[in-house]
């Protein structure tokens, strides 16, 4: 069991464990399995890391990041710049087909749309641009929609949960309404959670996954 005190070291330490952010400047409290991150970046890398370094602690339940990208005056780009070098960078990435993918940029904020066949394209397109200098955050839009006609099988996708071995699926319920998949019931870790919806949104015909899996695990207050 981790009291609040326990859980906020366990991700401080967590966070400076990572090579990019050993030396960011990034607060972190923590109550009933709650944990806030606060502070100011250089980069959208380095806001990425801090919350996937987050979820990864055992006994974080939710996460409410509020880190802030900001650049000195060298490094700033206009939105015409980081468009272009999002576009080059989508462009560049095998994973992602072309002109499937559409970019705006307001602020050095982007916005990616369209259209894609597979989850994993279109985390890819999202994890291309994570480390360009310029991008203050990024907005995944892309819709999937399978060619595939087949129906979705519930009994596939709980197959293929089963089959993981850092998932306990005891407590894991999956419905499936025409090309949806919902996940609820309950897992003892934020990994557990995404590595479960990863795993549906690999299902053949899927357009869409909706993860309601709740994260509980044992902690003290205090």
């Amino acid at each position: 069991m981790k009291n609040n005190s326990e859980l906020q070291t366990d991700v401080q330490n967590a966070i400076k464990w990572e090579p990019l952010l050993n030396a960011a400047e990034i607060g972190v409290t923590a109550k009933d399995g709650i944990v806030s991150l606060t502070g100011v970046v250089d980069s959208y890398a380095k806001k990425v890391e801090a919350e996937n370094a987050a979820k990864k602690v055992i006994g974080v339940k939710a996460l409410v990041e509020k880190i802030e990208v900001r650049f000195s005056n060298e490094w700033s780009k206009t939105n015409e710049e980081i468009a272009k070098e999002v576009v080059d960078a989508l462009q560049s990435n095998w994973s992602v087909p072309n002109d499937k993918v559409t970019v705006k940029v307001e602020d050095g904020w982007v916005t990616l749309e369209g259209e894609l066949v597979w989850n994993y394209q279109r985390e890819a397109a999202k994890n291309a641009i994570n480390y360009l200098t310029g991008v203050k955050g990024v907005t995944n839009n892309i819709k999937i929609k399978s060619d595939i006609k087949d129906a979705v099988e519930k009994a596939d996708v709980e197959d293929a949960i089963a089959r993981n071995w850092s998932i306990d699926d005891s407590d894991i319920n999956v419905d499936v309404s025409g090309r949806t998949v919902t996940l609820t019931g309950t897992v003892d870790s934020w990994y557990q959670k995404e590595e479960a919806g990863r795993i549906a949104w690999k299902t053949p015909g899927i357009w869409s996954v909706k993860n309601e899996l709740a994260v509980d695990y044992e902690y003290a207050f205090g």
